[in-house]
């Protein structure tokens, strides 16, 4: 598995602030750990919020830990469009001038002028990975997924490298879907 990497299909979710983290749950509030992600110190959170946009509400949808310098929402396409939002395509962290959203928690609720959007398809790799696959942060690359019946090649894919990274390829819902993924999936990188 020379050019393999592990595909996560990452659900929608949310980063927030301390101080969104008070309003939506009150005073004192701290994230809660449910659950270990791929990536170091990443956690998804017991706290759920709800997405509103202006045709519908996304309910129940996951708080992903710590809390963060500024408030993220990512969410595909399909829901992007179901609420009646027009999110771009970013990689995480790069929110200006992306669509707002009122995010609603169990004390209190915020909007929020910018910071929804469809995350850019991407790989996560310390500098030992990157060397191994021959890649660097910053380069663009192809993963080819085979997959039952519904294999593809996914383009446009962002190579991600820090220390503080594990190696793995995120692709959203949408993604997932179209490509049929189910149980552990590995890619192929085609640089």
């Amino acid at each position: 598995m020379e050019n393999k990497i592990l595909v996560e299909t990452s659900a929608r979710h949310a980063h927030i602030t301390a101080e969104a983290l008070e309003i939506l749950f009150g005073k004192g509030a701290t994230l809660t750990p449910k659950k270990d992600l791929s990536q170091p110190g990443q956690f998804a959170c017991v706290e759920r919020i709800d997405i509103v946009g202006p045709k519908k509400t996304l309910a129940g949808v996951s708080i992903l830990g710590p809390v963060r310098p500024a408030n993220q929402v990512e969410i595909s396409l399909t829901d992007a469009r179901s609420i009646g939002i027009s999110a771009p395509i970013r990689e995480s962290g790069d929110v200006k001038g992306s669509a707002p959203c009122k995010i609603v928690g169990p004390c209190g609720e915020i909007e929020i002028e910018e910071g929804v959007i469809a995350a850019k398809r991407h790989i996560h790799l310390d500098p030992a990975s990157a060397e191994k696959f021959g890649v660097a942060d910053g380069q663009t690359v192809s993963v080819k997924l085979d997959t039952e019946g519904r294999s593809l090649i996914l383009g446009d894919v962002a190579v991600r490298v820090s220390p503080k990274f594990a190696p793995a390829m995120h692709i959203d819902t949408d993604e997932s879907n179209a490509a049929g993924c189910k149980g552990e999936v590995f890619g192929e990188i085609i640089k």
